[in-house]
């Protein structure tokens, strides 16, 4: 039996933030943020729904989480996300000093680790948790667009 609080428990959390993106339309990407294994934060990509670029899952989390916290700094927090951050998300993720990344599906084209995009000197940064069910609903959401298109 899988233990309560590991790094799939949370994937699977965020994962579900990215199947409420895929319903409404959105990119399927999904956040959660953690502190002393209690969820903080949800975020789900929105750029679409507030017709705003820099409405990403994570960008939602991190405001949600200092909102939460009552300060910007998640210095003690640990983000849960189904894709590999982009150098947007990375940079407002330096800047809340985030203690821990883990993600789920690289970004090759895009991810802030591929493209060596510098993080908080403290973040530690662990990747491919749950990345086959991130990938596959995300293969699944641009072939479903393509062939509505």
């Amino acid at each position: 039996m899988l233990e309560p609080f590991d790094d799939t428990y949370f994937m699977k959390k965020a994962l579900q933030e990215a199947e409420v993106a895929y319903e409404k339309g959105e990119i399927p990407v999904g956040v959660v943020i953690v502190v002393d294994n209690k969820i903080i934060a949800r975020g789900h990509n929105l750029t679409e729904t507030l017709n705003d670029v820099t409405a990403h899952a994570e960008m939602q989390a991190i405001t949600a989480a200092a909102n939460f916290l009552g300060g910007k700094y998640l210095q003690n927090c640990t983000m849960y996300v189904t894709l590999e951050p982009c150098q947007m998300c990375a940079g407002a993720l330096y800047w809340s000093q985030i203690a821990k990344i883990v993600y789920g599906a690289r970004d090759k084209e895009r991810g802030c680790i591929h493209l060596n995009t510098k993080l908080h000197p403290k973040t530690i940064v662990k990747g491919g948790i749950m990345a086959d069910e991130a990938s596959k609903l995300l293969k699944r959401f641009f072939i479903e667009k393509r062939n509505l298109n």
